[in-house]
């Protein structure tokens, strides 16, 4: 016994067809084009070849599918910007069964005979409409050899063809070509009009929503239109008819913003242990971890605009907004760009999240990822719990010598040397030399175009030089000529390193003469002074 299926009950049309613009008034996020397209067609100036370019699922294809049906539309006697759609050329065009209009594949018609093909029926003359209209999608995977046999007929086509190049890459198509056509660039449609055309569907197919699970389908859109309506037909299968933010979150792999802007609170107090104990929890809800980083991106985002424009109503931005210091926010940003950037070639996804905020911690310029900033903030801390004894005012203008925390500018760079400092305060205060003490004042000497010493460097040298001494320390910085600071002292130190590892290879009478009996020579910058 056999049992039959009627087809008719089993069909279901994807939102992405179903909800396909059928007209100019239809389309969304592309009013710019729509706008060119239909004066051309009201003032019949129209051009005879078209570049669509522009990302996936943004409507290059459905475009030019109207813009046929303008052509060909029989409701009128020339071409009009509002087709009918209930003629049996527009039909026909929407069906994809028009012998006046031919959609070409390039990616699997790439040899030069199938352009010459199509280029002999480029003479003959509409079937049954105004027009013959070529479409040629992903124009840009076309063969050198087949974008040449296009130019003449390009350049100088017959009067009923136009032709239509839809492509993801238009830098790859010849300039020769790109000059014989319009080019028009279609733009990601902003989140806005897609949470606005994604509710309008969902309220036509009666299915129950809440506005932020709609908000999550649009952020992963990436203003495609198809890939958005792709994901509202796999969330409504997901939620059985349904969408719920929390289901919708589980089937996106996306997580809750407060774990990931608690995560950046401790990268900014530089808590190693609890970023990664963040990290943990986040990890139970299984997502992904290029998503963990993109929120991470995306965060930051909105913590720089937050800190130049005061735009966020967030109350966790704006507070991390606050905390952050302008120089370091943008630092994790390029660190997390840089990371996102090499995601894919990463052998473990994981491993390549955990060096990024690894790195995060390292170049954090108040704290270090190690143990001891701990033992030294609490000892800080009973510092200043503890009353210190008043000295008398006449015992504080002769300071005995060996009170002197360094006495002159050579004890000043063995002390730099000494220092546990992060990149950015070793480059400010290494470029300094040491002037004076006054009291318990330390008194150095900067150039003049050092600029504005950012508040968490100074805090940050001040504290490690307190920790050093065990002692209250106050910095002061005067503008003047700098002699001798610690950075040009190690610049010239390497420099003497270097000639001497060179005079020792040419004086060296063995490497010498082997040079000699085999005609080398030996690169300059592969000698190294030995450690």
């Amino acid at each position: 016994m056999r049992t039959c299926y009627d087809s008719k009950s089993m069909s279901y049309e994807v939102l992405a067809r179903k909800y396909r613009p059928t007209n100019f008034a239809e389309v969304i996020g592309q009013d710019h084009i729509v706008k060119a397209l239909v004066n051309g067609i009201n003032a019949e100036k129209m051009h005879q070849a078209y570049i669509f370019a522009g990302t996936r699922g943004i409507g290059k294809t459905t475009l030019a599918r109207i813009l046929a049906k303008c052509m060909n539309c029989e409701s009128d006697t020339k071409p009009t910007s509002r087709p009918c759609n209930k003629c049996s050329n527009t039909i026909e065009i929407s069906s994809g069964r028009s012998v006046d209009f031919l959609e070409i594949d390039a990616a699997s018609n790439t040899q030069v005979d199938k352009i010459r093909d199509l280029i002999e029926t480029v003479e003959y003359k509409p079937a049954k409409g105004r027009f013959k209209i070529y479409l040629i999608d992903e124009v840009h995977m076309l063969s050198t050899a087949s974008f040449n046999a296009l130019l003449k007929t390009l350049e100088e086509p017959p009067a009923h063809v136009i032709f239509i190049f839809a492509t993801t890459n238009p830098e790859k198509i010849p300039k020769t070509v790109q000059s014989r056509c319009l080019q028009l660039n279609l733009k990601t449609v902003s989140d806005d009009v897609l949470f606005d055309h994604f509710k309008k569907i969902l309220k036509k197919e009666k299915i129950k929503f809440d506005d932020e699970s709609v908000r999550l389908i649009v952020n992963f859109s990436n203003g495609s239109v198809r890939d958005g309506l792709t994901l509202l037909d796999q969330a409504i299968a997901y939620g059985n008819g349904e969408l719920l933010e929390n289901e919708i979150k589980s089937l996106l792999g996306t997580i809750d913003d407060t774990l990931l802007i608690e995560l950046i609170e401790h990268i900014i107090i530089g808590d190693g242990k609890k970023v990664f104990d963040l990290l943990s929890k986040i990890e139970e809800l299984t997502p992904e971890y290029d998503v963990i980083l993109k929120d991470l991106i995306s965060i930051l985002h909105k913590i720089s605009l937050e800190q130049v424009l005061s735009n966020s109503e967030n109350k966790n931005i704006k507070s991390l907004a606050n905390k952050i210091d302008k120089e370091f926010c943008q630092l994790l940003y390029e660190i997390s760009m840089n990371a996102y950037s090499k995601f894919s070639v990463h052998p473990n996804p994981k491993e390549s999240l955990e060096i990024c905020l690894l790195r995060m911690l390292a170049f954090n310029p108040l704290q270090k990822l190690s143990d001891s900033n701990n033992s030294i903030n609490e000892k800080n801390i009973v510092e200043k719990k503890t009353p210190k004894k008043e000295i008398n005012s006449n015992q504080s203008k002769d300071i005995p010598k060996k009170n002197f925390l360094i006495n002159e500018n050579n004890d000043w760079i063995k002390l730099f040397n000494s220092l546990d400092l992060s990149p950015f305060a070793r480059s400010y205060f290494g470029s300094m030399s040491f002037d004076s003490q006054v009291n318990s004042t330390l008194v150095f000497i900067a150039n003049e175009n050092i600029g504005q010493i950012p508040e968490n460097i100074s805090t940050e040298f001040k504290s490690v030089l307190e920790s050093k001494f065990s002692k209250a320390i106050d910095i002061e910085i005067r503008i003047g000529k700098v002699m001798n600071c610690p950075i040009d002292f190690e610049e010239k130190k390497k420099k003497l390193d270097q000639d001497s590892a060179t005079a020792d290879i040419n004086n060296n009478k063995d490497i010498q003469s082997f040079l000699k009996k085999f005609k080398g020579k030996i690169k300059e910058d592969s000698v190294k002074p030995i450690k």
